[in-house]
């Protein structure tokens, strides 16, 4: 029996790093979207719907990373601040696509500015070759790990 490899020291494990480079973005992002009053998955439930109308609950659910009923309950909340729609009944099946509104349009403008200016916080110490370097590695990376087609 051979020896099993160990992770080692912390800050030299991907893993981890990745991890805690989420976490500081996710922090980062509730931060700046908390005075336009969204969350983090209600943002890219907007967005997410804004580039790709007309998601079902489920599709946009595995879109945002967030489960069926997470989802749910982020897009009534949407719904009832006015902005994303759904129909009350399904035209086929029970899927209830849903679509952001004119004024959606308008939160989703102001929250993907903010976002935007975190993305760009975190990637100023990179250049933008390295920037695109590590987009294609991440990319890489989740092909990688991903189930064959």
């Amino acid at each position: 029996m051979g020896q099993a490899e160990v992770v080692g020291p912390l800050d030299e494990a991907v893993g981890y790093m990745l991890k805690r480079a989420a976490t500081a973005l996710r922090a980062e992002m509730e931060a700046a979207l908390r005075p336009l009053d969204l969350t983090v998955s209600q943002y890219s439930c907007l967005e997410v719907l804004a580039q790709r109308p007309g998601l079902s609950n489920a599709e946009l659910a595995r879109a945002v990373f967030v489960t069926r009923q997470s989802m749910n309950l982020v897009l009534r909340g949407l719904q009832d601040r006015g902005l994303v729609t759904r129909p009350a009944t399904a035209e086929h099946g029970r899927a209830l696509p849903s679509e952001v509104t004119d004024a959606g349009r308008v939160q989703l403008r102001a929250a993907s500015a903010a976002v935007r200016a975190v993305e760009k916080r975190m990637l100023a110490p990179l250049s933008e070759a390295r920037q695109a370097r590590l987009l294609r590695d991440l990319a890489a990376c989740i092909d990688a790990l991903s189930p064959p087609a």
